[in-house]
């Protein structure tokens, strides 16, 4: 198993480009299998839930090429799998994305019960009473949702709750169904509109994404599409935070301020000194002392629960107190445990941790539990004293693309070492 060795105490100076987003090329990808036309997509992120996505598509029949540009086509016209079976599903949650193209396009899905990080209950039912709604029989049953639909019909369905994944599984269903759809209680997250996006260039007809209510209008088939993925706002997140801790100063390129306006707020009050261009951001920590700051997750626009670990990393050197509060999943503060061991001073509550800073982290080996914890890890190890191992590294990998190579670009000492 392999593990990063990071010696701390530099501060990160320089310039990266920020890579396409994980968590809209995912929804994208499965969106694919709604055409039998051409798909071209560029700035896919080379992360290893890509990976698993793309095997999955393959192992349905959809032809999937990288061309001498690094660009991604994909062609689902011979389909002839309508199975995601356990093997592949229980690395990664999104996988289940595939269950409403699948019933909208074939009329039949099977699809294993989804595994992934263990940071709380993700209920399916979400996406299952939305089908059933929309028309689809289905069962769960040897731990497989089993689906069949002679067509779907548009439906008017509110959401019980704000699930992303959800609202791009009903949406990508919607697409090809009879008449009009209409969720409310959407998730707004930029990488839903990034999918409506991509879906429009297919020939969909979907207005309202970006707010709570999306109303689709139901096409007998999608065409072909050449598309752009949106720039990753939680990566583009996690390097303005490791530049903060270490006191350093950076260029994002190929970014948004339009991505990350609470994310952006919050570095603000922690004392950086943030400018930003049309595709690009810079963060100077350099005149500044890091404050602690306050926050409360929340579905898009609040604060994002996949920018919490790296806030929390953040506070437990930051002068002053603060209170983090996480809303969306019930089990996402295993990392504190980790920073512990690094001597933070944090304290857990139910859903609220509480840090006050401490002068300085030491090394000491740690221990990464879900994706975002990782990154967690790693900024703290950036401005600990001394050289941490984090183990279990595998989960950066499924979201953080080329993680050492940009680190070191901007001057840090970090390695990846097998066990």
């Amino acid at each position: 198993m392999q593990k990063l060795k990071i010696s701390g105490g530099r501060k990160l100076v320089g310039e990266i480009n920020i890579s396409g987003a994980k968590n809209a090329a995912l929804p994208i990808l499965a969106a694919s299998l709604l055409s039998e036309r051409n798909i071209s997509l560029n700035n896919v992120p080379q992360l290893n839930d890509i990976a698993t996505m793309i095997t999955l598509l393959q192992s349905m029949g959809v032809e999937v090429i990288f061309d001498d540009r690094m660009q991604l086509n994909l062609n689902a016209q011979n389909v002839n799998k309508l199975i995601a079976p356990y093997d592949l599903v229980k690395t990664m949650r999104a996988s289940i994305l595939v269950l409403g193209p699948l019933v909208s396009r074939f009329g039949a899905a099977e699809v294993s019960l989804p595994g992934g990080c263990a940071i709380g209950a993700r209920p399916v039912n979400l996406h299952i009473d939305g089908l059933r709604a929309m028309g689809a029989e289905i069962e769960v049953q040897d731990g497989y949702i089993k689906a069949s639909a002679t067509k779907l019909q548009g439906v008017d369905y509110c959401f019980k709750e704000i699930s992303v994944t959800g609202t791009e599984n009903i949406m990508m269903a919607a697409v090809l169904a009879n008449g009009k759809t209409t969720i409310t209680n959407a998730a707004k997250e930029p990488e839903i509109v990034d999918l409506a996006n991509f879906l429009r260039t297919m020939g969909a007809t979907i207005k309202g994404d970006g707010t709570n209510t999306i109303i689709i209008n139901g096409v007998n088939k999608l065409n072909g599409a050449d598309y752009k993925v949106m720039p990753d706002r939680i990566e583009s997140g996690t390097y303005l935070v490791a530049t903060a801790i270490t006191g350093g100063k950076i260029l994002l390129k190929n970014t948004s301020e339009n991505l990350l306006g609470s994310v952006l707020s919050k570095l603000i009050e922690a004392g950086a000194e943030i400018e930003t261009g049309t595709d690009w951001i810079s963060l100077d920590m350099q005149r500044s002392n890091l404050k602690a700051v306050s926050f409360s997750t929340s579905p898009y626009p609040g604060f994002p629960t996949d920018m919490q670990a790296q806030f929390c990393a953040l506070n437990s050197v930051a002068n002053g107190k603060a209170e983090m509060v996480e809303n969306i999943f019930e089990n996402r503060f295993q990392h504190v445990v980790e920073l512990h061991r690094m001597g933070a001073d944090i304290q857990i509550k139910g859903n609220i941790a509480t840090s006050r800073g401490v002068d300085l982290l030491t090394a000491a080996p740690v221990m990464a539990t879900d994706l975002r914890a990782s990154a967690g890890l790693i900024i703290a190890a950036l401005a600990a004293k001394g050289d941490t191992i984090i183990d279990r590294i595998y989960h950066i990998d499924r979201g953080y693309e080329r993680v050492e190579e940009k680190l070191q670009q901007l001057g840090a000492s970090v390695s990846r070492e097998n066990s």
